[in-house]
């Protein structure tokens, strides 16, 4: 994953408009974007379709901080990531629980019914790359 910094500073409130398309070009690519590094909590969970295939990863990721009282507080995150197609199939064929990666996509926010009629409101990252940060084994 390539990470790009960027200073703009301009002198006058006149901007040419090659540098107003570079800023939209590069906030199209900023926007809505999630890049995480963790550990799967899970083997990932593969579903075939006709023409595609499904993969769904539980990635735990943790932070740590000390509190006022000076202790070490360890915090774990749980994130729902799905993937489609290549991905998918590349997922499932090489990943499997408490492998570490990095993944990078976008959110996604959807809600549905469950059997008792209630709302439910999940937050997805959908996948659009990721890459296997294990050693390879010998």
């Amino acid at each position: 994953m390539q990470r790009h910094s960027f200073l703009i500073v301009y002198e006058t409130d006149w901007v040419p408009a090659f540098v107003q398309i570079a800023e939209k070009k590069v906030m199209r690519r900023i926007n809505n974007r999630v890049q995480l590094i963790g550990n799967l909590g899970a083997d990932p969970k593969v579903t075939k379709f006709e023409k595609s295939e499904k993969v769904e990863l539980n990635l735990a990721t943790n932070d740590s901080y000390t509190n006022k009282a000076g202790d070490k507080i360890d915090e774990t995150q749980w994130h729902r990531i799905i993937g489609w197609g290549k991905q998918a199939e590349i997922a499932g064929k090489y990943l499997k629980k408490g492998s570490k990666l990095a993944v990078e996509g976008k959110l996604v926010h959807h809600s549905y019914e469950d059997d008792d009629g209630n709302t439910k409101y999940v937050t997805e990252v959908k996948m659009e790359d990721f890459m296997m940060l294990d050693a390879k084994s010998a």
